[in-house]
């Protein structure tokens, strides 16, 4: 036994023990690794956790576009069941990395900050422009719809968490979920209209 810190799957064991405690349950739906160099050290503890039944599925979060090609070769190396990456129309580096990877190995794709938040609001940069016309073709008649539609309408992608903070604001964003979803073709022209306002 070395005099050294323990290592990292002894303190995620009693950070998880921690937090069954404070959930009052057993066990929990999905258990992420937040910090991309503790997914190593950790995984080992997590596959565990899952085969004993006190997790359903095990995952990895970023929200650093630098650390998506470290993402993707975790990926690609253990059988993960969730990614939670960054993702939107302001920010598509995951469609290069991670994507593809996820789709390949079927992992599900969370999106984190879609419309923006750690380094800014994207939905801030609308505030005086006019939607085009055709937004309303897929049922979008607000920005922050419009925004919120194009990263659920990737088919990567199983869900995103915008961080409404308002009531108005989640009513707002769940209309995105209404109507048709863009398809290939109509992505392309909603990237067109962001990248020439950007």
């Amino acid at each position: 036994m070395g005099g050294g810190p323990p290592p990292d799957n002894v303190y995620g064991q009693a950070s998880f023990e921690r937090s069954l405690m404070r959930l009052q349950t057993d066990q929990v739906d999905l258990l992420y690794a937040h910090f991309i160099p503790s997914v190593e050290p950790l995984i080992p503890l997590m596959q565990q956790l899952k085969q004993a039944g006190k997790t359903r599925y095990i995952g990895i979060t970023t929200f650093m576009p630098q650390q998506h090609e470290q993402l993707a070769e975790l990926m690609r190396k253990h059988p993960i069941d969730f990614v939670q990456v960054d993702y939107s129309i302001a920010n598509r580096d995951a469609e290069k990395t991670v994507f593809p990877v996820a789709v390949e190995r079927k992992i599900a794709v969370v999106v984190d900050v879609p419309l923006g938040g750690r380094f800014g609001s994207i939905l801030g940069r609308t505030q005086g422009r006019t939607l085009p016309p055709w937004a309303a073709d897929i049922g979008v008649g607000s920005w922050s719809q419009f925004l919120l539609k194009y990263v659920i309408s990737h088919p990567a992608v199983t869900c995103t968490i915008p961080g409404s903070t308002r009531l108005e604001h989640l009513v707002e964003n769940q209309l995105a979920g209404h109507g048709p979803l863009p398809d290939a073709s109509m992505r392309k022209r909603m990237e067109a209209v962001w990248d020439s306002n950007a």
